[in-house]
C-alpha cells in the first residue's frame, strides 16, 4: 500500500509521522492545552522538534499535566527537583521559564483575560489557511507571530520569540501550514473553517 503524501520534515520517524498526522496543524481552543503547547515550543528552542516530542509524556508529568496554578506554585527545591529529572531537558532558564509562563497565564486569568481567545486574537480569532507547495515557501516568522511574541513577552512570559510563536502557531492550527499536496492539508483546513 502506498503512503500517503506527507510534509517531508516529518519523514523518517514513526512518533513524527503520526504527530504530523494526528496533532500538528489541528486546532486547538483549549487555554491549557495552548498554555502547554506554548511551554513545550519554549522547550525546543535550539533543539529539533522530534527532541521534545519524544519527551512529551516526561514533560507532561514532570509539569503534573502543565496545569498553570500547579506549576505556578513550584518553588525552587522543585525546580531543583526537576533538574535532575532525566526525562526533559535539563536547562535551568527553561525549566524557571514554564514556572514564570504559568505566573503570566494566571495574571491574565486573574485580569479577566481568556487565554484561548487571546492567543487567537492575533490572527482575528480566525485561522490563517495558507497554499505553500515547499517548505522554501514557509517563513519562520510572519507580522502575526512577531505581534504575539511581543505581547506574550509584555504579559511576562519566556521563550516566546516570533519564531517560537509561529512555530506553535503552525501546531495549535493557528496557521495552516501543511503543504497543498500533504494528506492533511485538506482535512485541517476543513476543521479550521469550522472555527
Amino acid at each position: 500500500m502506498k503512503e500517503p503524501a506527507r510534509c517531508p520534515w516529518c519523514l523518517g520517524d514513526p512518533q513524527y509521522i503520526e504527530y504530523h498526522d494526528t496533532l500538528w496543524g489541528r486546532p486547538v481552543r483549549d487555554p491549557v492545552d495552548l498554555f502547554a503547547k506554548l511551554c513545550l515550543d519554549g522547550q525546543q528552542a535550539g533543539l529539533s522538534w522530534i527532541t521534545i516530542l519524544k519527551k512529551w509524556k516526561n514533560y507532561d508529568e514532570a509539569f503534573e499535566g502543565f496545569d498553570p496554578r500547579r506549576v505556578a506554585a513550584f518553588d525552587q527545591n522543585k525546580i531543583d527537583t526537576l533538574l535532575q529529572n532525566p526525562g526533559i531537558v535539563r536547562n535551568r532558564l527553561k525549566v524557571q521559564s514554564v514556572v514564570k509562563n504559568a505566573r503570566a497565564y494566571l495574571a491574565l486569568e486573574d485580569a479577566g483575560v481568556d487565554f484561548s481567545g487571546y492567543i487567537w486574537s492575533f490572527t482575528g480569532g480566525r485561522a490563517l489557511i495558507n497554499k505553500r507547495r515547499s517548505l522554501s515557501e514557509v517563513p519562520p516568522t510572519t507580522p502575526e507571530s512577531d505581534a504575539m511574541s511581543k505581547a506574550l513577552k509584555s504579559a511576562g512570559f519566556t521563550f516566546v520569540g516570533s519564531t517560537i510563536c509561529y512555530a506553535f502557531m503552525q501546531a495549535v492550527g493557528i496557521v495552516n501550514d501543511h503543504l497543498v499536496d500533504c494528506h492533511c492539508y485538506q482535512q485541517c483546513a476543513k476543521e479550521q473553517r469550522k472555527l
